[in-house]
C-alpha cells in the first residue's frame, strides 16, 4: 500500500463527497522585481503523487542588463522539473550540461546522490529586454532511487505528445495519461500536462494516477459546481472522476499527479531525503567545500561562485 494520508478505506467516496480535498493558495514572494507562487509544500499537502515542490515563476519582464542569477547549489534526493511558457534560461550543471531551457520544452535534472546547477539568463539575453514565465517543480525520488547517480534529460517540444479537440490544447510533458506517453524515463509513476481551454471547455483528469491535482495558470476553472480563479492549486480524492470546465475567458491549467510515495519525505533547503540522516551527511558535503573530490562539484564554465548552505 502506498503511503498517503489522505487516503482512508472507510471514507465515502464519488458522488458521497465533495470532488476537491484541498485547495492550496500558493505563498507569493517578490524576488526583486520577479514574483515566485510556491503552491507545494503546503501546510495542507506535502506532496500530490511525487510532486514535492511547485512554483510559479514569474511573469515578469526584465529591462536590458537584468536577468535571473541563481548561481550553484546542491540537491539531493529528487528530480528537478523546468518547464517555460515564456523567455529562456541557461541551465549548467555538475555533470557538464550547457542547455539552454525554451518554452514547451521538458528539462529532467535527476539529483540522486547529488548534483549541483546553476540557472541564469545570460549572455546575449540580457543585451535587450526579455520576459520570463514558467514553473520549476520537483519530484521527489522513491527510496530505492535516492543514491543514483546524478543524470540529465532533455526533451525539446516537438517529442512531446500534444492532444487538440473540443476546445483543449494539450501538452502532455511527463509520464502517461489519455493514452498517451512522453518519452522520458521517469523514476515513478507520474503525468504532468500543459493545457489550454477555450472559454466552456472541459478536461477530464486522467483516473488511472492515485494523486492528482490542477494549477491555474490563467483565467478560471469551475468543478464540480465550484469556481476557481487563477493562482490556485486544487487536489482531489483518488478514485473520484473529476473535470475541470473553463470559465468565459478560457482557462491555462498544469495537470498533475501521480502515485503516491513509499513515505513521508523530510526537506531542508534544497535536499530532499527519506531519512535526517541522508540530509546531515548533505550538509556537511556542501558546506565542506571540497569541489575537486568531495561528493559535490561546480558547473563547468560557472564555477567561480555558489549559494553558501543557510
Amino acid at each position: 500500500m502506498s503511503w498517503n494520508p489522505a487516503l482512508d478505506p472507510d471514507i465515502p467516496v464519488g458522488d458521497a463527497v465533495d470532488a476537491i480535498e484541498a485547495v492550496i493558495i500558493p505563498r507569493a514572494r517578490d524576488l526583486g522585481g520577479f514574483e515566485v507562487r510556491r503552491a507545494l509544500p503546503s501546510a495542507q499537502r506535502q506532496m500530490v503523487g511525487p510532486f514535492i515542490f511547485f512554483d510559479q515563476m514569474g511573469p515578469a519582464e526584465f529591462l536590458t542588463g537584468q536577468g535571473i542569477d541563481v548561481r550553484p547549489h546542491p540537491h539531493i534526493g529528487l528530480a528537478t522539473v523546468t518547464y517555460l511558457l515564456k523567455g529562456r534560461m541557461h541551465h549548467r550543471d555538475s555533470l557538464g550540461t550547457d542547455q539552454w531551457i525554451e518554452p514547451g520544452a521538458v528539462n529532467l535534472m535527476m539529483a540522486g546522490h547529488g548534483i549541483t546547477h546553476s540557472e541564469r539568463t545570460d549572455g546575449e539575453m540580457r543585451a535587450r529586454p526579455h520576459a520570463m514565465f514558467g514553473l520549476q517543480t520537483w519530484l521527489a525520488l522513491p527510496q530505492k532511487n535516492e543514491d543514483d547517480p546524478a543524470a540529465f534529460l532533455h526533451a525539446p517540444a516537438s517529442v512531446l505528445p500534444e492532444l487538440e479537440g473540443e476546445g483543449k490544447q494539450v501538452r502532455l510533458i511527463l509520464g502517461n495519461a489519455w493514452g498517451e506517453t512522453v518519452p522520458v524515463a521517469t523514476p515513478s509513476e507520474v503525468f504532468y500536462a500543459d493545457a489550454t481551454l477555450a472559454p466552456g471547455a472541459a478536461i477530464p483528469l486522467p483516473d488511472e494516477h492515485e494523486d492528482r491535482g490542477i494549477y491555474i495558470l490563467s483565467g478560471e476553472v469551475t468543478v464540480a459546481g465550484q469556481t476557481f480563479p487563477a493562482g490556485q492549486m486544487l487536489v482531489f480524492r483518488p478514485g473520484d472522476r473529476v473535470s475541470a470546465r473553463a470559465g468565459g475567458q478560457g482557462a491555462r491549467i498544469m495537470l498533475l499527479g501521480g502515485a503516491t510515495m513509499d513515505g513521508p519525505r523530510h526537506i531542508w533547503w534544497n535536499f530532499v531525503a527519506s531519512s535526517k540522516e541522508r540530509i546531515e551527511a548533505a550538509k556537511e558535503a556542501w558546506r565542506a567545500g571540497d569541489w575537486a573530490h568531495g561528493r559535490f562539484r561546480l558547473p563547468p564554465g560557472d564555477d567561480a561562485e555558489f549559494i553558501p548552505a543557510p
